[in-house]
């Protein structure tokens, strides 16, 4: 496949067509396709006395007509290089994959047991409730019907400590915003309750199942996808009530930036409040009886405290004060100021996270990325571990500290779902369910993980997969992926989209970038705010080493990543523009010097600093992706992809980047932009949309790199 590239100048911008021969590759026959134009605005914004140009600030009004024009123009154009005989293939493989059921950990609430369920055709999960061990399953909730498309998804979810109502959110086409509604489990009836404006919320019960808690935001002055969230407050709702009628337990209108969370014990006898700022881990702890008031614990935003469970007047908490890696302490309530005990210390392994079950504390840690779960007895002391067949990862292992049985899943980057159901009285597990693919097998395909050194010599882990028996060549596709911050760890699971790489003889590989924390605190500390760089470094040299181990080469490797792999996409590619054959950056945050105007992006600034310090300024303009951009450099062939109801992070930001991406590539590779509809930034996706925006990206990216 050729590209022929025709530049022509004007006195402000630089507009260039495209002509594909496709030699009825594509469509049986040569085809023009003309690079959309974007007008160029002149406008410049002063940071700490530097003018910073922002020619395409226009396109951040993204629900303007003006804009939507732009947007179907961009997607149009895109079409011609998504739409191929690699698609086609992917496509179809994909249909495939995505016809097996689908079941989420089941857990029980007073006898009953609930869960999500999907055959495999539906467009969202449907939930499930069984109301005995040998009562016959029924769908609780089927969010099918809440649209036609598929595009209103259910949310969350929150059974009453009774068992007798359910607290469920709305999302409308992808958004953040989530409606509360109410049902009674027994009849299905949903309850005339309708709750507004609620985000990043879930619904705590109250100990006598009459009300919960939740995170409500002020209604938006302008645009509700767009406009900055401050001010939240934590409301009650009682059963039965209108949401005016709510009562506000906490708020604090002269700090807008803070925020508030409400847990309480399982047997009701404490409630523990915690204060954040944006997504910094570090949090203010206050608890006391559920009756009665709160006191402070932690007045300092010092560390990370997490409430793990109380029997009587013990309180346990994990954290990382004075422990990287996470450790369990417990609290008198009877003795406050006595302070916290250690109960199981810091060890070499960073803690993923603690429940207290069976009178047991079960502590996940990460070994390599690997799950490594043990049991400690409350007083702290070891007594047994969970063992898997293989490596892989633990999720959804939680109960009550009564609860005998449980359940668990557990994957890894080659083996789909399987459920376990756990006896913890003699530690013997059995094989609920597990995920039966068409046509699949596990031993048909290879999963290693090796270590690699990055610029400054530091071992990052790398997983490497890909079909058994596929020859690895300097020709090979590789697609590698990856994230690097918000201490978010990247843990082997399987996945749908990723073995429909794998199926087209791809390698599929996975770098775990400092800035998570897969190695704990310092590990995230390594990779944010002035040490970001240290995260696209880590990305770029893992494309280096495959590249040294003959495993794909500079032509054939995709690179992926979103939101914040958003960001390291774009950041690294305009770094490194002849490393990669193809750059996949999906929902990124592209205008650092702006992404703390919207939505909930001023929250990000614990991880990437404000622009309002010079310090921060300094470093987050050295890597902007939409700043960093040089006139007539060859960038590789890259598709940028995002959403129109993306309310995380805002549309806005992708449309800026290609806009100037396309201006000022210095090459005849293409610029594409593709933007979903009645979507948002992930979550709540209907199947059908998922399968084509895969396709459609791997097609892509197939097309340019085999």
């Amino acid at each position: 496949m050729k590209y022929f590239l025709l530049n022509s100048l004007s006195s402000d911008l630089k507009s260039w067509l495209i002509y594909i021969c496709s030699f009825c590759i594509l469509a049986g026959c040569s085809q023009e396709i003309s690079v959309p134009k974007t007008k160029s605005i002149d406008h410049f914004d002063e940071y700490h006395g530097q003018k910073v140009s922002d020619p395409y600030r226009w396109l951040e009004d993204f629900t303007n007509d003006a804009v939507k024009e732009w947007v179907n123009e961009q997607n149009d154009f895109s079409k011609q290089f998504t739409q191929n005989k690699y698609q086609t293939s992917i496509k179809k493989n994909l249909e495939s994959i995505w016809t097996s059921e689908y079941l989420s950990t089941p857990y029980k609430v007073q006898g009953k047991t609930f869960y999500y369920f999907n055959t495999g055709k539906l467009q969202q999960n449907k939930l499930m409730v069984k109301d005995c061990d040998s009562c016959i399953e029924r769908v609780l909730i089927d969010p099918n019907q809440f649209s036609s498309d598929g595009t209103i998804a259910l949310a969350s979810a929150s059974v009453s400590p009774d068992s007798k109502w359910l607290a469920f959110a709305q999302s409308d086409g992808g958004s953040d915003w989530r409606t509360w509604r109410i049902m009674d489990i027994e009849n299905g009836q949903i309850m005339a309750d309708e709750l507004s404006w609620s985000k990043f919320s879930g619904a705590e019960w109250s100990p006598d199942s009459k009300g919960f808690f939740y995170r409500k935001y002020p209604i938006p002055n302008g645009e509700e996808l767009s406009d900055v969230n401050t001010h939240p407050a934590i409301m009650y709702h009682a059963l039965g009530t209108e949401q005016s009628m709510d009562r506000v337990i906490i708020e604090n209108k002269e700090d807008p930036l803070l925020s508030w969370s409400i847990s309480v014990s399982d047997d009701g006898q404490f409630k523990i409040l915690y204060t954040t700022k944006g997504t910094d881990e570090r949090n203010l702890v206050s608890i006391g009886r559920y009756d009665e008031s709160f006191t402070p614990i932690i007045e300092n935003f010092k560390a990370s405290y997490t409430f793990i469970d109380s029997k009587n007047e013990s309180l346990w908490f994990l954290t990382n004060e004075n422990a990287p890696n996470g450790k369990v302490v417990r609290l008198d309530f009877g003795d406050l100021n006595a302070g916290f005990k250690d109960i199981i210390s810091e060890s070499d392994l960073p803690i993923r996270d603690v429940d207290m079950i069976n009178q047991k504390l079960i502590v996940h840690y990460l070994e390599d990325t690997f799950s490594n779960i043990k049991y400690f007895s409350e007083e702290g002391i070891e007594n047994g571990s969970l063992q898997t067949i293989l490596p892989g990862t633990i999720s959804g292992l939680s109960g009550k500290k009564d609860d005998v049985e449980v359940f668990y899943s557990f994957t890894n980057f080659k083996q789909p779902s399987q459920i376990y159901k756990l006896n913890l009285l003699n530690n013997a597990q059995e094989l609920y369910w597990e995920e039966k693919l068409e046509n699949f097998k596990s031993e048909n395909y290879v999963s290693d993980m090796v270590f690699y050194p990055s610029k400054d010599g530091t071992l990052i882990p790398l997983h490497v997969s890909h079909k058994k028996g596929l020859a690895l060549t300097s020709d090979t596709p590789v697609l590698l992926y990856g994230y690097g911050g918000f201490s978010i760890s990247l843990v082997p699971r399987f996945s749908k989209r990723f073995l429909a790489w794998m199926n087209q003889g791809g390698v599929f590989a996975l770098a775990n970038l400092r800035g998570g924390s897969e190695y704990g605190k310092n590990w995230h500390e390594q990779g944010m705010l002035l040490n970001k760089q240290n995260v696209f470094d880590d990305f770029a040299y893992a494309a280096k080493f495959l590249h040294s181990k003959k495993i794909g080469s500079p032509h054939s490797t995709a690179i992926q990543g979103g939101s914040n792999g958003g960001l390291l996409v774009g950041a690294v590619m305009l770094q490194n523009p002849n490393l990669f054959g193809f750059a996949i950056p999906q929902v990124g945050v592209m205008d650092m010097l702006r992404f703390n105007k919207f939505t909930i992006g001023w929250g990000w600034e614990s991880d990437y600093g404000s622009p309002e310090n010079l310090e921060d300024f300094q470093n987050l303009y050295s890597y902007s992706p939409y700043h960093n951009i040089q006139d007539g450099v060859c960038y590789p062939p890259t598709l940028i992809t995002t959403s129109d109801r993306d309310d995380r992070v805002v549309p806005s930001h992708s449309y800026k980047f290609a806009a100037r991406l396309q201006n000022l590539q210095g090459c005849e590779n293409p610029i594409m932009l593709r933007v979903e509809t009645r979507a948002g930034h992930g979550a709540g996706k209907p199947r059908n949309k998922q399968i084509s925006e895969i396709a459609d990206i791997y097609g892509a990216a197939m097309s340019f790199i085999k």
